[in-house]
């Protein structure tokens, strides 16, 4: 069985050759290390034979027809059938394989024990993939956003924030994108943003009971969870609430209420918001994230109400899995923004991490306030970024954007990819409520137009800034 250092190194050499990480490319000893070195839980596509396009028609797609379940039915016959001839001793049944239930997409989650069986089915004409849920970065720093880091930072000086009616702290970092301009046009009111985070905090009032109040009435904040205690049948959902505080920050800063409270206000604080708990940290590198995530994809896309959906989560590795949710919802017209990464102490040379580095998704980076441009500490960028937020003074690091913090009204410092992913998810809810009408492709047209770099597109920092009141004034 090959090491965990031995996966990482092949993972590794993918990256600097391919700038990504995807299991087909491995071999059959290297899959099946990295399944019996995690929770030898196995993500199986699968597909008719000879079916084509399903990137672009996956929306299209009814997994109940007889066409369909045919095929996930004779898949799961012949693992179980395998599984209870491998391991007689072990008394198998259907429900002692397969995870998560029944999916709405063409995959399907089961444990895997015997090389045989991964060695089948990746050779198979009617399976798309099969890959290890459970294996993912294998490190565990985290982002200046991560978990743990969202608590009230009492010594933010005044020159953090600007007070706006009727009692408003705006962080320091909308300046340079034109924030407080684009809200004497557009407010975000009735344009729907989906999160895929950690949830939001119970304690944070701004988030629930108070985020249709002040000049943020008439919106709504639901809430739904995805993220499941265990993989089997019977394992409880983990619920919406956040425990460990980046969801909390992510929402505050797309759409936290203008309040008369002291506590900061989100750059779209008329939109709303439909938290989805997908994960417990930063990383999608569990089994539990990997599906609550898909899972996540698949809700929002089907919510015809949704616009926009923001997720500042990611990894190294691609999953085949998470991204047939993506497809799913941006086939149904999402416009899908995505954290371009945050630095891993084996990673922090590299570009743009999944799924940001997926067609479907618009990557967003931060960046330190000066010139030339310059990404923040910990950030990614490369030539699949789309939009930089500054989010990060040059001359001092610790200097971050402010947003909510786990609970009160006193603000946090919040920085990363992660920040300016969710900033630019409002930004576009800026300019899409200024004319509804529009399309996914229109709204990005207007932001691209209206941005630092356009016409050009540089190859570490894309279009650039984006001028949020020139971009809802193109919209108009």
């Amino acid at each position: 069985m090959a090491s965990l250092e031995q996966i990482n190194a092949a993972a590794l050499e993918q990256l600097q050759s391919e700038g990504v990480v995807k299991w087909e490319k491995m071999d059959d000893a290297l899959v099946w290390s990295a399944l019996l070195r995690s929770d030898s839980l196995l993500s199986v596509g699968y597909q008719p034979i000879g079916h084509q396009d399903i990137e672009n028609n996956i929306h299209l797609i009814d997994v109940n027809s007889a066409k369909w379940k045919g095929v996930k039915d004779a898949l799961q016959a012949h693992i179980l059938s395998e599984a209870q001839r491998l391991n007689p001793n072990m008394r198998l049944e259907k429900e002692d394989l397969f995870a998560f239930g029944d999916k709405e997409l063409p995959y399907f989650n089961v444990k895997v024990w015997n090389f045989e069986i991964l060695a089948q089915l990746r050779r198979m004409d009617n399976v798309r993939y099969a890959e290890p849920m459970g294996y993912g970065t294998q490190d565990e720093q985290r982002s200046d956003a991560g978990c743990g880091s969202n608590g009230p930072d009492w010594g933010i000086p005044s020159s953090d924030y600007s007070v706006v009616a009727p009692n408003a702290k705006v962080s320091w970092n909308y300046e340079y994108s034109n924030i407080q301009n684009a809200w004497t046009s557009s407010t975000g009111d009735n344009i729907t943003i989906g999160l895929i985070d950690t949830g939001v905090n119970s304690a944070q009032a701004n988030l629930n009971g108070s985020f249709a109040s002040g000049q943020s009435t008439g919106r709504f904040c639901d809430k739904l969870g995805f993220h499941e205690s265990c993989w089997w049948w019977w394992c409880s959902n983990d619920g919406v609430w956040d425990d460990c505080g980046h969801g909390t920050s992510m929402a505050g800063t797309i759409a936290g209420p203008r309040t008369s409270s002291g506590s900061t206000v989100g750059v779209a604080y008329n939109a709303n918001l439909v938290s989805c708990r997908g994960t417990d940290d930063v990383v999608i590198n569990g089994s539990r994230e990997k599906d609550g995530v898909t899972d996540s994809f698949y809700y929002l896309g089907n919510r015809s109400d949704v616009k926009i959906i923001s997720m500042s989560l990611g990894d190294v590795f691609w999953s085949s899995q998470v991204a047939d949710g993506v497809y799913y919802a941006y086939n149904r017209g999402k416009l899908i923004f995505c954290a371009a990464g945050t630095s891993l102490s084996w990673t922090s040379w590299w570009g743009v991490i999944f799924p940001a580095n997926m067609s479907q998704t618009t990557a967003v980076t931060g960046i330190r306030t000066g010139s030339p441009m310059q990404r923040c500490a910990e950030c990614h960028s490369g030539s699949q970024v789309d939009f930089v937020v500054v989010m990060q003074d040059r001359n001092n690091t610790n200097r971050t954007a402010i947003t909510l913090a786990n609970s009160g009204t006193q603000p946090s410092y919040t920085g990363g990819s992660s920040i300016a992913t969710a900033t630019t998810a409002g930004i576009a809810a800026l300019v899409w409520a200024e004319n509804p009408s529009m399309s996914r492709s229109q709204v990005m047209n207007h932001m691209k137009a209206a941005s630092s770099n356009y016409p050009s597109r540089d190859g570490q920092f894309g279009w650039g800034i984006v001028d949020a009141a020139a971009a809802v004034a193109n919209a108009n």
